[in-house]
């Protein structure tokens, strides 16, 4: 009997500890570790706060918000605060052109002209042979970030930039080098709106929002309610982070204008993994996904990441997405950067296995959190310290000064006045303006780029500016022909994210 009553303990006792197992949460250890990766880069970041959500085989197993959604207020980032998640809104509008394939209204390589008759690029050729597919995988020809000033902040609409888009003028090939392309995504979102009747942004809502239950979710910052759990961006001054506005970027929608919380894009996530579909709706066919998810331009790999990721060894991108082969695995994922907001989303596939994080600076912290993420979860050996790695080793450069203690003589004769009204046929018009004994400068498109002109040497002006943003100061140089008159003004500001030399600004003669 004695022995009956032990084998019944012994029996439960497996009983037990199997349902113990069963119910384990998932990478426990490395949950842990990733939490604490994260609370250490806030710190040495500094970056007010942040929320990460991991998703596996169908479960949310994590979801949380770090530090804080404002460094003014002090309030606290949740797992339902919104951020702007910027240009991870590029794989919504990829897969709203997957259901319209699906729906028999256009192909991946329909030629973009068959939607937009009206669309023209700097060469003829690209722009009667662009298609739907070069749209969405950044192989137009141009340089990353090109033309990105013509919507930045503007009064342009979204039909106005397309427009313009033909004066930019492309670096590489048709189809050759892969180059980061915004207004590429925005015509895209425009043939959404050609062949479903919907704008972009109401059939982002209908088919995505709204079923997947991303209540909060928003194409445009004009929905923000009052009261809301939203985060607030920030630039670092100083190293204290202020608050700063959002800046509008309806009129680029498609390409980056998305607005969520990890709670809910987690869904969206799951969504992706499991190739469209969830919660039994269908919402594009299986086979496109796995279109948007192979490779249409190769990115090189470069030296640092062969010398310090030695199992990465394909870089590209699909339609909407960012690809790598890394430890063995297909890596489908996109950076998302914003005005004061960084953010970065990264699938396994094959481990049905998906992260999401959003900061609200701008950082790197996503880039390593990232691979801390990979490392941990894919079981890399001799990985990196990411969050050290990638964390800011120099100060901010310094900003230009206005001289002092010395005179500076014009080298043009009297007549080379520079005040006056200079046009980019790109852009639209900056005017530089003579007040007291200054300039200023303002460029018409947009309220957020004016400043004060200070007089460097000979042609060249420093250029402070006066409103709050989060570009450097810069010069900028009037060029005279051979009578001295002042013809061109030409801007410098060095930044990663916009080439003011695009501009080709000529003075408008009255």
């Amino acid at each position: 009997m004695k022995k009956i009553f032990l084998s019944f303990i012994a029996i439960a006792f497996v009983l037990s500890a199997s349902a113990q197992k069963k119910n384990a949460k998932p990478f426990a250890t490395q949950l842990t570790t990733l939490e604490a990766k994260m609370n250490e880069g806030l710190s040495k970041y500094n970056v007010p706060g942040g929320a990460i959500a991991i998703v596996y085989n169908n479960e949310i197993i994590l979801s949380k918000g770090f530090g804080l959604k404002d460094a003014a207020t002090k309030e606290p980032v949740t797992e339902n605060s919104s951020f702007a998640i910027a240009s991870n809104s590029k794989a919504f509008t990829s897969a709203a052109l997957a259901i319209c394939v699906d729906r028999g209204l256009l192909k991946w390589d329909d030629k973009v002209q068959d939607f937009l008759p009206e669309l023209k690029l700097y060469d003829p050729y690209v722009s009667a042979n662009l298609t739907v597919r070069d749209l969405l995988s950044h192989r137009q020809g141009f340089e990353t970030f090109a033309g990105d000033l013509i919507w930045y902040g503007t009064n342009h609409s979204r039909s106005e930039i397309l427009r313009r888009w033909q004066f930019v003028e492309p670096k590489y090939g048709f189809r050759t080098t892969y180059g980061y392309c915004n207004i590429a995504f925005l015509a895209a979102g425009q043939i959404v709106e050609k062949v479903t009747g919907k704008t972009w942004d109401e059939f982002v809502k209908n088919e995505f929002f709204i079923p997947l239950g991303m209540k909060n979710a928003n194409t445009s910052i004009t929905a923000f309610q009052p009261g809301a759990d939203i985060a607030s961006p920030h630039n670092t001054v100083k190293e204290k982070n202020i608050p700063i506005p959002y800046v509008n970027w309806d009129n680029v929608g498609p390409a980056g204008s998305i607005n969520a919380c990890v709670n809910e894009l987690s869904q969206w996530m799951m969504l992706q993994l499991n190739k469209g579909t969830l919660g039994g709706k269908k919402y594009w066919d299986e086979k496109r996904t796995y279109e948007m998810w192979e490779y249409n331009i190769n990115k090189p790999v470069s030296k640092w990441q062969r010398e310090n990721m030695p199992s990465r060894h394909a870089n590209g991108y699909g339609m909407g997405w960012e690809l790598m082969e890394y430890g063995g695995h297909k890596i489908v994922s996109h950076g998302g950067g914003y005005d004061g907001m960084i953010s970065k989303t990264i699938l396994i596939p094959d481990m049905n296995l998906g992260f999401v994080i959003l900061t609200n600076s701008n950082n790197s912290l996503p880039s390593a959190m990232g691979f801390e993420f990979l490392d941990l979860f894919l079981g890399v050996k001799g990985g990196k310290d990411w969050v050290t790695e990638f964390a800011p080793k120099a100060e901010e450069p310094e900003l230009l000064s206005p001289p002092t203690g010395e005179a500076y003589e014009w080298i043009f004769p009297v007549t080379s006045e520079i005040e006056g009204v200079y046009r980019s046929e790109m852009y639209g018009d900056v005017e530089v303006i003579k007040k007291d004994d200054g300039y200023k400068i303002d460029f018409k498109p947009t309220e957020l780029f004016k400043g004060d002109l200070i007089h460097r040497d000979n042609n060249v002006f420093t250029l402070h500016w006066s409103t709050q943003m989060m570009l450097p100061s810069g010069k900028v140089q009037f060029i005279a022909n051979m009578e001295g008159e002042i013809e061109e003004m030409r801007v410098f500001v060095e930044n990663p994210d916009f080439d003011f030399s695009e501009l080709k600004l000529f003075r408008v003669k009255e």
